[in-house]
């Protein structure tokens, strides 16, 4: 199964596909995973997207889709449940990647919507920090690491990313909600849209999750 994660900045979709991976054989796709790898190993991707991430800005079409094609036709299980995280983030990708699957005889197989308020965005994502070594995720106060500033893995100083302080995180909000929130209407056309309560613990958002994917099947 296809199943695209859909949702504004902190509502949750890492954290839960992080449990899914745990838990179900499965695979993310990731296009925040794609560009921080790139941006690490300064590669001529990473730093152009770099300049739109430390902007808040949506990386543009074309420099995502080709990275994310060479991703996915690599994968060989046909059993897996592959999970797009923060893609599409605009009608357009959405339509690219409805023609992209279509191609390879494939389809999209369901939405699954986080439904977060405002203040919470806020809050969980001013307050994550990074591993910039091992790329461990901490929260300083839903999930602090053990030693204040330290990453329990690998003893690296921990990082506040630019994308993550928050200014630029208001401006991911909006420009999610000026270009991403449209697809709600979109997918919820298609008759493939599911709606989660993005505020409950993860095992609970699992635990819908799970029921969400056997309404699909």
């Amino acid at each position: 199964m296809n199943i695209i994660l859909l949702g504004p900045p902190g509502a949750g979709k890492g954290t839960l596909s992080k449990k899914i991976l745990e838990n179900l054989n499965a695979v993310q796709i990731s296009t925040g995973d794609i560009f921080r790898y790139n941006i690490k190993n300064e590669t001529p991707l990473g730093v152009k997207a770099k300049g739109y991430m430390d902007k808040g800005e949506l990386v543009p079409d074309e420099v995502t889709i080709d990275l994310l094609w060479d991703y996915f036709d690599k994968l060989e299980e046909d059993d897996l449940l592959v999970l797009f995280d923060g893609f599409p983030r605009t009608l357009n990708q959405a339509k690219a990647l409805d023609n992209g699957m279509e191609e390879r005889n494939q389809k999209i197989d369901g939405v699954i919507y986080f439904d977060v308020d405002y203040d919470t965005l806020i809050k969980r994502t001013t307050g994550r920090r990074v591993c910039p070594e091992c790329g461990a995720t901490y929260h300083i106060e839903n999930h602090p690491p053990k030693v204040e500033g330290i990453c329990d893995k690998c003893g690296t100083q921990l990082i506040h990313r630019k994308d993550d302080e928050l200014e630029t995180v208001k401006n991911r909000i909006d420009v999610y909600n000026e270009q991403t929130a449209v697809l709600i209407d979109y997918y919820t056309k298609k008759g493939i849209l599911k709606s989660i309560n993005g505020t409950q613990t993860v095992d609970k958002i699992f635990e819908e999750f799970n029921d969400k994917l056997g309404e699909l099947n």
